[in-house]
């Protein structure tokens, strides 16, 4: 009989395979978390050695939580026969071979312990062989329970070793931490104090500051730094000057000063803060200041005094002229401040109009006498009634001269007080009167190398008519309180409402002044005078103003426009303008249309003839009589438009309308007001 050991030869050749692979896990084992070892080892059991259900419990001794894994489910009851025999024989310490399982002989299973006494866990295998487990499958068994436990202390010893080493690196990290940082904090305070005693050294000398020491009784100088030497002229190589050099050194004017100090400071024992001057060889004088100490020591009865000495020649010098620059700074301030004002006046003033519109025949006239003079330097006077647009014509005159990149300045002769007049326009110094607080730059000179505009020029009092007249001709003024003449470079635009020269022969209004200004005059024509105009200067405000309101005007009601070209505008271009923007408030459709209730109040007349005929005779009788009390007066407390309780100007422009003879209510000589 032939045995056939092929079989045995191909099982314990896999056998010592299968024992190789299990003496290699403990270092494929290295370093991993139990939960993968466990779940390795039983993976190995079901499919190297071909246990049909292999479980495998991993446990530290030192208490830690219990890894469990399980493969293979052929035997469902298998698991909780597993817990019966684990209840039954409490702690596995050795091999416990079960032929069955819950009665069922066809299923046979092993327990083998994992540690000496199964610390650290158990191995549990089941399979359906008749022979399992046999020798070659305890060996096999064994051996991977053996291993486990190798790799698992190994582990276990890896990760503490691990944790120790990283404790070690932890702790000598902290340790090089600590090290580094002391000494960077060494380094630090060292470099610190160098450079502080590297920065009193500069200081020291950047700053010129001496110390010394004396005694006050022997008046000897025991010492005497370098720099303080050098500050008193004397050379430090040659040793501390005495107390007499010294001495000789400091001003003769200040020498008793200084001595009475050190003498107050000794017997009271204060700290001595004085300044005061020095004269070295060559003449130069230098101003110092010192801070010194006593020291009293009254066993030997000496009184020592020590301090320094600073050179503050430089400081006092520009302290000095700093004085004066601040003098002239405040100068230029006040300056700069009044052109700011009279540039904001200059804006201010803008509003009345933007552009000169219009196409009608006088207005070109006046257009092109504009364009002729522009260019020129020479004296323009306006005139016109109120609200034609004479600032306007002003401004445009400026606008297109050479001096247009100057300051356009504007006054208002009409709107302030005769005392303040001359203040206005020339200046005036700090306590050239009372509230005079600092000085003030006139508008003559706020406009030098531009225009000045002399708006309603004809209500100047007397006293300013010859002040304006020596600006004229000399083009030179001095400042209220000051006696220092101050050239200017300025051109005059002159207007007026007033008629000029009804106002020469009355005796209001210089001649030589009228004539001064009336070199090229400009006779801005009234908006009655130009009602082609009106049309085109309406269409003008309303889109203007509707733009600000931000309203939308397509259309302008027939209506409205025939009422506006037929109404007579007493004031002018403002009052149009005045009318417009009151109608666009109110306005709530895209068709302009102005209120005839506005216009009614002073029916346009058909011809001038009406409107005398209307108005004449009771304007006349009224101003007559005004001007018959008043003495032929227009202006001034007892004038006829105080009188009649209407504006000067507006008074001026009915004489003239109506043509009446102001002269012949004049009072003779002598002769007094009923």
């Amino acid at each position: 009989m032939t045995f056939d050991h092929s079989a045995d030869i191909r099982r314990l050749r896999a056998t010592v395979a299968d024992l190789l692979a299990f003496s290699t896990l403990p270092e494929t084992w290295v370093g991993r978390e139990p939960t993968a070892i466990a779940a390795e080892l039983a993976d190995l059991l079901v499919e190297s050695l071909q246990m049909d259900f292999a479980f495998v419990r991993l446990c530290d001794p030192a208490g830690c939580q219990a890894v469990e894994v399980m493969r293979g489910d052929a035997w469902k009851a298998f698991p909780e026969w597993l817990e019966q025999r684990l209840a039954v024989l409490g702690h596995i310490s050795r091999k416990d071979i079960v032929t069955s399982v819950n009665g069922e002989e066809s299923c046979r299973g092993i327990l083998i312990p994992i540690g000496v006494n199964g610390e650290r866990g158990l191995i549990a295998a089941a399979c359906d062989r008749a022979d399992f487990p046999d020798q070659i499958d305890q060996l096999l068994l064994s051996a991977a329970a053996n291993n486990a436990a190798i790799a698992f202390r190994n582990a276990h010893l890896i990760n503490e070793l691990r944790r120790i080493q990283e404790a070690l690196l932890a702790s000598e990290r902290e340790l090089r931490k600590a090290r580094d940082e002391l000494e960077i904090k060494v380094a630090e305070r060292t470099a610190e104090l160098q450079r502080s005693e590297a920065y009193l050294a500069e200081a020291q000398r950047l700053t010129r500051t001496g110390s010394w020491a004396v005694n006050v009784l022997t008046k000897d100088v025991f010492h005497s730094s370098e720099e303080h030497s050098r500050l008193y002229g004397f050379d430090p190589d040659r040793g501390s000057p005495s107390f007499e050099e010294l001495h000789q050194r400091i001003h003769p004017e200040d020498r008793a000063r200084i001595d009475e100090a050190f003498e107050a400071a000794r017997r009271a024992v204060t700290d001595v803060d004085v300044h005061f001057r020095i004269v070295l060889p060559d003449g130069t004088i230098k101003r110092l200041h010192s801070v010194a100490h006593p020291v009293i020591d009254e066993s030997s009865e000496a009184a020592e005094v020590v301090g320094t000495v600073m050179d503050v020649t430089e400081q006092w010098n520009a302290r000095a002229e700093l004085e004066r620059a601040f003098e002239e700074i405040k100068d230029l301030k006040e300056r700069l401040q009044r052109e700011n004002i009279a540039l904001r006046e200059e804006v201010d003033q803008a509003f009345m109009f933007e552009e000169i519109v219009g196409h009608s025949m006088p207005l070109r006239s006046v257009l092109a006498g504009l364009a002729k003079v522009a260019p020129t330097d020479s004296t323009v006077l306006i005139t016109g009634e109120t609200g034609t647009g004479k600032e306007l014509v002003a401004r445009a005159i400026h606008r297109r001269s050479k001096r247009a990149g100057g300051a356009f300045v504007g006054v208002n002769c009409a709107a302030i007080p005769p005392e303040l007049i001359a203040s206005e326009l020339f200046g005036h110094e700090r306590g050239a009167f009372t509230g005079a607080t600092q000085r003030r730059l006139g508008r003559f000179e706020l406009a030098h190398h531009g225009t000045i505009f002399l708006d309603e020029v004809g209500e100047l009092p007397l006293e300013m008519q010859i002040a304006l007249l020596r600006v004229l001709q000399e083009r030179e003024f001095e400042r209220v309180g000051s006696s220092v003449p101050i050239r200017v470079d300025v051109r005059v635009i002159a207007a007026t409402n007033r008629d000029l020269q009804a106002a020469v022969e009355s005796g209001a209004f210089r001649s030589d002044l009228f004539y001064r200004l009336d070199v090229f005059p400009l006779a801005v024509p009234a908006l009655r005078e130009r009602a082609d105009d009106i049309p085109v200067l309406v269409e003008y405000f309303i889109n203007r103003f509707a733009r600000k309101a931000g309203k939308v005007i397509r259309s302008i009601n027939k209506k409205s426009l025939d009422r506006l070209c037929a109404y007579p505008w007493p004031g002018n271009i403002r009052e149009l303008q005045n009318v417009i923007e009151r109608s666009l408030i109110v306005c709530e459709t895209e068709e302009f249309i102005v209120d005839e209730n506005w216009l009614s109040a002073r029916p346009a007349p058909s011809s001038p003839v009406a409107l005398a005929g209307h108005l004449a005779g009771h304007e006349r009788a009224l101003i007559e009589e005004a001007l018959r009390v008043s003495g032929g007066r227009v202006f001034g407390p007892d004038g006829a438009a105080t009188k009649l309780g209407i504006p000067r100007s507006t008074l001026e422009s009915k004489i003239r309308a109506l043509r009446i003879d102001k002269r012949r209510f004049r009072l003779p000589p002598g002769a007094q007001k009923h």
